[in-house]
């Protein structure tokens, strides 16, 4: 991800903005739930030829890819939506080749992210969500990455295409523009409006743009895209301030989080993936967390 990149990490504060005292007072309203907390752990693709021998078993096939990657991670967030719709034999497709605790965030077509009314009751916005509700249980969390250009003065168009998006189909929106961002009344009513219709609001921990990592919670679960720096110190150690977060707020009520690991041409992302797994379970005990191991560990382990 080039968004938010820096050439040099000097002088970066990577430290996490306070907790916003809202967050605890809206987790508190969420109410009980009978089902245990999950944190979905997961990269950007599976295409991955540098995984195998690594990650995926010696020999694997391009075919057999995305099976492997289901084994190691149980989320992914799922960029090739973004340039087509899929069609229901891909999705089934899909859907049958992971287990049964993967849940799919899908990225939506940049056709309806970026045009200029969102798409708002087009066919390509119906043709989407028909096919994609075809992921059924295994359909997380979809997620709508608005260009940098779309700024709080848009509100309007935003307020028109949730009151028309399906609300059996979770939903994140991902923002970028610096007045969502500000201190304004204009901002604290756009988070409203996602809390109001029940839509997640994507968390940004990047170098270069540390406004779009805010801290706020919209909906009984959060999504994180963590971009690190090819394991560099600071990776490491952002991860623990997630974890020292994210048990907070599982503490509170959080019922779910997707957390994607992004490195560098997404060589890394599992191994930081490993790392935010090992630390998470052993700061939430109580929280299930699936995350990937190396194949030699796999094969050890299954020696005894």
């Amino acid at each position: 991800m080039e968004f938010g990149k820096l050439p040099s990490l000097a002088g970066v504060d990577f430290s996490l903005p306070p907790d916003l005292p809202e967050n605890l007072d809206f987790l508190k309203n969420l109410g009980a739930s009978h089902s245990k907390p999950t944190i979905y752990l997961g990269a950007t693709g599976y295409a991955m030829k540098d995984w195998v021998g690594k990650w995926y078993p010696p020999g694997t096939k391009s075919t057999e890819f995305l099976r492997q990657y289901g084994l190691q991670f149980n989320t992914i967030e799922h960029n090739t939506t973004h340039y087509a719709i899929p069609n229901l034999v891909t999705v089934e497709r899909w859907k049958n080749e992971v287990p049964a605790d993967f849940r799919y965030c899908p990225k939506l077509p940049q056709t309806i992210s970026h045009a200029s009314n969102l798409g708002l009751r087009s066919a390509q916005l119906r043709e989407f969500c028909q096919n994609i509700s075809a992921l059924e249980e295994k359909l997380g969390c979809c997620f709508m990455q608005l260009p940098p250009h779309f700024s709080i003065q848009n509100w309007r168009i935003l307020d028109a295409f949730l009151d028309d998006f399906p609300r059996e189909i979770p939903l994140a929106i991902e923002v970028r523009h610096e007045s969502f961002f500000e201190k304004t009344a204009a901002a604290d009513a756009f988070f409203q409006l996602l809390a109001d219709a029940k839509t997640t609001v994507v968390i940004t921990d990047v170098a270069g743009r540390r406004d779009v990592c805010h801290g706020r919670l919209t909906s009984e679960k959060t999504m994180v895209r963590f971009v690190g720096n090819d394991l560099h110190p600071t990776d490491f150690q952002r991860i623990e301030w997630w974890a020292e977060r994210l048990k907070l707020w599982f503490g509170a009520g959080l019922r779910e989080a997707y957390f994607f690991t992004h490195e560098p041409d997404n060589l890394l992302a599992p191994d930081l993936a490993k790392f935010a797994g090992e630390v998470f379970s052993e700061k939430m005990p109580e929280v299930l967390v699936r995350f990937p191991k190396p194949i030699s560990m796999v094969v050890q382990g299954s020696l005894f």
